[in-house]
């Protein structure tokens, strides 16, 4: 059973009929319970390398039912991504292969919907800011914080929230917001504000998902939404500095003549 962690003295049985009914879970449009299978079926067998290498296999296998399944969804992405290749920058053009393989890869969370949808296209284009930083400069923190604010309002006052759409928004967040502050933020407090902030939960729960044997959710709040907060803040020191470089333009020019 998916999420029980238990079956018997061997978690892998022999036989004919050896694992149909817990591969029949792979094969469902609830991912959750998809997850939850591969992921007690992996702690049961110890974590032992065949264990993972029967993990991956099956997760690769569902993946790519998924994505058959998911036919639209899947040339949504290809197209989407084909396009963010065209404009990035040829030096960060991995970044948009990494991006459109791990969207593939994870289409079984749109469950029973057939098409990506506005809200999770604005999270993918979100995710895939920091190629286009050539073309956007400065512009990248106010277009992160209007696709993350736009994506959500969308898919709320549409009815169409996904659990994919959940966790691409947070991952989204994660290396958008890492990366900025790790080029651009001068403040180091601020650095590791961000780091504990996204990179350590998403650490933490991966850690505790394939410990527990079940998927755990990314902790999220109606109140306290640090992550949020720090977005702002970044955002508005940048702003801020370009106001201030701004500024000390004309003097400096004033000072030459």
């Amino acid at each position: 059973m998916a999420g029980s962690g238990t079956y018997g003295e061997d978690a892998f049985p022999e036989g004919p009929t050896a694992g149909t009914v817990r591969d029949g879970v792979l094969d469902e449009p609830d991912s959750r319970a998809a997850s939850d299978e591969l992921l007690s079926t992996l702690r049961a067998a110890c974590f032992t390398p065949s264990a993972w290498s029967r993990f991956f296999a099956r997760a690769t296998r569902r993946s790519v039912r998924q994505a058959i399944l998911h036919r639209r969804a899947l040339l949504e992405t290809t197209v989407l991504h084909a396009g963010l290749g065209a404009l990035a920058d040829p030096r960060h053009r991995t970044w948009v292969v990494v991006s459109w393989f791990l969207t593939s890869s994870h289409l079984g969370m749109l469950e029973n919907r057939d098409t990506l949808g506005a809200a999770n296209t604005l999270t993918l284009i979100r995710a895939n800011l920091p190629a286009l930083e050539h073309r956007l400069g400065n512009a990248v923190p106010a277009v992160a914080l209007a696709t993350d604010w736009l994506d959500g309002r969308i898919s709320r006052s549409t009815g169409t929230e996904t659990r994919f759409g959940r966790q691409a928004d947070f991952l989204a967040d994660t290396a958008l917001w890492t990366w900025f502050t790790l080029r651009h933020e001068p403040n180091g407090w601020l650095r590791t504000a961000t780091f504990a902030a996204w990179g350590l939960t998403v650490a933490a729960v991966a850690t505790a998902s394939f410990a527990g044997g079940e998927m755990r959710d990314m902790p999220r709040s109606r109140w306290i939404r640090p992550a949020a907060t720090l977005q702002l803040i970044i955002g508005l020191r940048i702003v801020l500095r370009q106001i201030t470089l701004g500024r000390g333009k004309p003097c400096r020019a004033r000072r030459l003549t």
